[in-house]
């Protein structure tokens, strides 16, 4: 098998931009509080829909040794993690992502994928020879190594506010579940199981250098603790 020389690929002229990302466990009433506050101050997704919210579907992969767990377990530094995901449960829009953390910063890659490309990542029959993109060569070539194969899919409903001037991104996301369906993937229904207690969700709030004094006291309600929280390691929990 010919494997593509990446030395010189485009993509790689690019320097990688890690940003900030602060989590937090809320209650659906502190979420309530939150939103009215933050969609006075900022702009919603024009990606969401007309209710502002979208639905995320993301299949995660991991080797027979479940390296990227237990990075995650032992806060590895560097770290990195392999995804397939997609947006209200459609195949028009599909994204192979990796996502890596260093020094408490995170960067995140992409690349669209096919609908062939996807079953093929899946079965583990797609050669390094389709690929036109530096991430999915790697992904392969990665997946062809360690045997990488999907692990958990991790759901959720996520809505999106957005501040352009420090590139903010804000995130109410709601009723997050795993599951191992890989068959209902693309279903409008996604049997799944919850990974919080009822009535908690996350709150993440992702930008560059600096995040606006108003926006960190618009979201200040005394009561507030930053997490770790790894939706992919906590849906992982239940499988292992």
């Amino acid at each position: 098998m010919m494997y593509t020389n990446t030395l010189f690929h485009p993509e790689a002229l690019h320097p990688e931009k890690f940003r900030n990302e602060l989590k937090y466990i809320c209650t659906e009433s502190d979420l309530q509080i939150l939103q009215a506050r933050i969609q006075m101050l900022c702009d919603p997704d024009p990606h969401a829909g007309p209710e502002g919210t979208y639905h995320i579907r993301s299949v995660y992969f991991d080797n027979l040794n479940n390296r990227y767990f237990l990075e995650n377990e032992n806060g590895t530094d560097p770290r990195e993690k392999y995804r397939i995901r997609i947006y209200n449960a459609s195949d028009k829009r599909i994204t192979l992502e990796r996502k890596k953390k260093e020094r408490g910063m995170t960067h995140k890659d992409s690349c669209p994928l096919t609908l062939e490309q996807y079953h093929g990542i899946m079965s583990g029959s797609l050669p390094v020879s389709d690929s036109t993109s530096l991430l999915l060569e790697q992904f392969l070539l990665l997946q062809n190594q360690e045997n990488l194969k999907p692990k958990v899919i991790v759901a959720y409903d996520r809505t999106p506010y957005v501040y352009h001037f420090g590139n903010v991104r804000i995130t109410f996301d709601r009723n997050i579940g795993s599951t191992t369906d890989y068959s209902s993937f693309f279903s409008p229904y996604l049997p799944q199981r919850p990974i919080l207690p009822l009535g908690n969700h996350i709150l993440e709030v992702k930008y560059d250098e600096l995040l606006p004094g108003f926006l960190y006291d618009a979201m200040n309600l005394g009561n507030l603790q930053r997490t770790t929280f790894s939706k992919y390691y906590y849906c992982r929990k239940f499988t292992v």
